[in-house]
C-alpha cells in the first residue's frame, strides 16, 4: 500500500506537473497570438497613418500650386486695374476729351472751321465697279432676251 501511495503520488505529481506544463503552454500559445494579432493591427494603423501623410502632402503641394497661381492672376488683375483708373484720369481731362472729339468725332470747337475730305478707299471702288459691271451684265442679258 505504500508504494501504491508512492506511485500515486508521483502520478499526482507527474499530472500536476503535466497539466501546469500545458497550462503553460496554452498560455504561451495564447499570448503568442495576441502578439501576433497585436503586431497586426499595429501594421494596419502605420499603414494607415503612411497613406495620410502621402496624401496630406500632396495636397499641400497642390493648394500652394493653386494659391501660386491665384496670386499671380491676383496681381495682374491689380496692375490692370491701376492701368484702366490711370486711362479714366487722362481720358476724363479737357484736353483728352477734346482730342477725342476732334479726331473719332469730326468736332471743332467754336471759332474754328472743319474742313473734311472724304477720299474713299482704292479697294472700295474697285468693289463698287466690279458689282455695277456685274449688274449691268446681268441686265443687259435680261433685256436682251
Amino acid at each position: 500500500m505504500a508504494l501504491n501511495r508512492k506511485n500515486q503520488t508521483k502520478t499526482e505529481n507527474n499530472t500536476a506537473s503535466n497539466t501546469s506544463e500545458e497550462l503553460k503552454q496554452r498560455l504561451d500559445k495564447k499570448t503568442g497570438f495576441y502578439y501576433s494579432f497585436l503586431t497586426l493591427v499595429l501594421l494596419f494603423c502605420l499603414i494607415q497613418v503612411g497613406f495620410g501623410v502621402i496624401l496630406n502632402v500632396s495636397k499641400t503641394i497642390s493648394y500652394r500650386a493653386k494659391i501660386f497661381t491665384m496670386q499671380k492672376i491676383k496681381n495682374a488683375a491689380i496692375t490692370r486695374n491701376d492701368d484702366l483708373k490711370q486711362e479714366i484720369k487722362m481720358f476724363s481731362s479737357a484736353t483728352s476729351l477734346e482730342g477725342i472729339a476732334r479726331n473719332n468725332l469730326k468736332m471743332a470747337s467754336e471759332d474754328e472751321v472743319l474742313i473734311l475730305i472724304n477720299n474713299p478707299p482704292v479697294e472700295k471702288t474697285n468693289k463698287k465697279k466690279n458689282i455695277l459691271d456685274k449688274f449691268k451684265k446681268i441686265v443687259g442679258k435680261n433685256n436682251a432676251k
